[in-house]
C-alpha cells in the first residue's frame, strides 16, 4: 500500500500522557504500517508525563 488508509496523513504526531492509552495508539498506528520517526518527545506538565511520538508511512519504491 503507497498510502495510509482511511485517508489519513502520511505524516502524524501522537500526544498524550504516558500511559497504556498512549502505547496502544501508537502500537495501532505501527500495526497499520506506520513506522516510528526517530525517539518520543517527553516533558512533565506539573502532574504527569506527557509524550509526543512522531510517525510516518514508509515510502517504498
Amino acid at each position: 500500500m503507497n498510502t495510509p488508509p482511511d485517508g489519513l496523513p502520511v505524516y502524524r504526531v501522537l500526544t498524550g500522557p504516558d500511559d497504556a492509552t498512549f502505547c496502544r495508539r501508537v502500537s495501532e498506528a505501527i500495526a497499520l504500517g506506520y513506522e516510528l520517526h526517530e525517539g518520543p518527545a517527553v516533558t512533565f506538565n506539573g502532574e504527569r508525563v506527557i509524550v509526543a511520538q512522531a510517525l510516518i508511512w514508509p515510502t517504498r519504491p
